[in-house]
């Protein structure tokens, strides 16, 4: 019998050429999608661990140190070495959290939002050009395929962020 998806399609085109293919345009893909930012960031001697934190705090201002941690799944050290220089940039500012005093609560500055803006509208207007090339069906597709690649504790992370929690 053959195999099938949980809504009962056939996955016969599913072949090892198929999958390999995926797999380059997902490479080839992410090239495309970092190659901008890459470009603003690189006269700043800043890297894709700068800009993925940049983002995040971004996205969800507040954000601890400890949470930050966990959604890039990098070391203490490493996200220490991005933060210092972060904050000695004036791009990032730690908070004491009000609850817990030994949390420190992440914020972008004026100057970070502003680098966080120029750094996502370079992306956003890659994706909207791709999203609109799809077109709707193949949008949700790829946000599918997307989903069911992550990690059970990423995929965690990605729904509060859907949701508009930290």
């Amino acid at each position: 019998m053959a195999e099938t998806t949980n809504r009962g399609e056939s996955l016969l085109f599913l072949t090892d050429e198929q999958v390999r293919k995926g797999i380059e345009a997902m490479f080839f893909a992410y090239q495309g999608f970092t190659a901008d930012p890459d470009r603003i960031l690189e006269g700043m001697d800043y890297g894709r661990a700068h800009h993925r934190a940049v983002h995040f705090i971004g996205r969800s201002p507040g954000t601890t140190v400890n949470n930050l941690l966990s959604i890039l799944g990098v070391t203490k050290q490493s996200l220490n070495r991005v933060l210092r220089t972060l904050m000695e940039d004036g791009l990032v500012e730690a908070r004491v959290g009000r609850v817990d005093r030994r949390e420190r609560h992440l914020h972008l500055t004026e100057k970070g939002a502003a680098l966080e803006r120029q750094l996502s509208e370079a992306q956003r207007a890659r994706m909207r050009a791709a999203y609109r090339a799809a077109g709707p069906q193949a949008v949700a597709g790829f946000r599918q395929v997307l989903e069911a690649m992550m990690d059970p504790a990423m995929r965690a992370h990605y729904g509060r962020l859907k949701e508009g929690g930290p």
